[in-house]
């Protein structure tokens, strides 16, 4: 593995930190097929990511996770911002770094994401045509659950208040008080609403796998873009790129990877449902990473 940095030259003068996963037998002087792996929204590139990108890196692939831009290592003020616009454009920006590897086939580019990283992978192959197929694991599509909810049982018109929220945060954020937060995960176990979310403090709060860049919050101002954002929009007409979605029957997510299977263009989708699995179960369980890296690894050696 090897720690690299570079510039997004996307507009905001941000240098984006990411590491490289190579495979065993990697000869600089071949080409190899990239993975681009996008971590969940509050997450960084060391949690799973990272994991992710190894397991790619051993089936021989080059895989690459970054920390998004004003998150992690990668620069950017204010600190933890979760613009989904931005968090999509990152990954065409690793994308653009990838291209001037010479050990890197530009041809044979995928996206793999994870979480929220899985409906910023959607929707940056709607947008990026250098990405020949897209893969992802226990899939959010952040707008949909700040609109609609966990379950997805949520009227999108129910959600005004989060803009009206957001927006007097805008005021606060410019007159000098503390920006203000909002959790991306629960700050404390007891504020879970159910035990699934409950593991998401368990993964992002406790020793399972907290890392000091990973507070768990995001800035409120942002709820002006995620109540309104669609990963997915525009899928039925520009997503025709190779499709591979993995949840877990328990998964209270799973009606999003549901919903752009149903919605995205490509004839070549599937979606892999493993018994048992909840939402959290495919970021660092054994036995549900590696269920779904037998399906990933397949569908990748195929479609790059």
């Amino acid at each position: 593995m090897k720690n690299v940095t570079f510039k997004n030259i996307s507009g905001a003068g941000i240098t984006m930190s990411a590491n490289i996963y190579f495979p065993s037998t990697f000869v600089e002087s071949n080409k190899y097929p990239a993975i681009v792996v996008t971590h969940p929204g509050g997450g960084v590139k060391e949690q799973a990511a990272g994991l992710y990108a190894k397991h790619m890196a051993a089936n021989g692939f080059i895989a690459i996770a970054f920390d998004a831009s004003y998150q992690g290592e990668s620069t950017g003020e204010p600190r933890q911002l979760e613009n989904p616009y931005t968090r999509t454009e990152d990954i065409s920006a690793v994308i653009d770094y990838l291209t001037t590897l010479g050990y890197v086939d530009a041809d044979r580019i995928g996206a793999l994401g994870v979480c929220a990283g899985g409906g910023y992978s959607a929707n940056a192959a709607i947008n990026d045509r250098r990405i020949k197929s897209v893969a992802t694991v226990s899939a959010v599509n952040i707008g949909q659950m700040f609109r609609n909810g966990w379950d997805g049982s949520v009227a999108d018109t129910d959600a005004m208040g989060y803009l009206d929220f957001g927006s007097n945060a805008r005021t606060n954020d410019v007159s000098g008080a503390d920006l203000m937060q909002i959790p991306l995960a629960p700050m404390r176990r007891e504020d879970a609403p159910n035990e699934e979310l409950a593991e998401a403090w368990e993964y992002y709060h406790t020793p399972r796998c907290a890392h000091p860049n990973a507070p768990g919050y995001t800035l409120t101002r942002n709820l002006n873009q995620l109540v309104t954002y669609d990963a997915y929009y525009l899928a039925e007409a520009f997503l025709t790129q190779p499709l591979l979605m993995v949840a877990g029957s328990q998964a209270g997510s799973r009606w999003m990877s549901e919903n752009l299977i149903e919605r995205a263009a490509s004839n070549d989708k599937q979606l892999e449902i493993i018994e048992g699995g909840n939402h959290m179960s495919f970021y660092d369980l054994p036995n549900y990473v590696d269920q779904a890296v037998s399906k990933l690894a397949p569908f990748f050696q195929r479609t790059l």
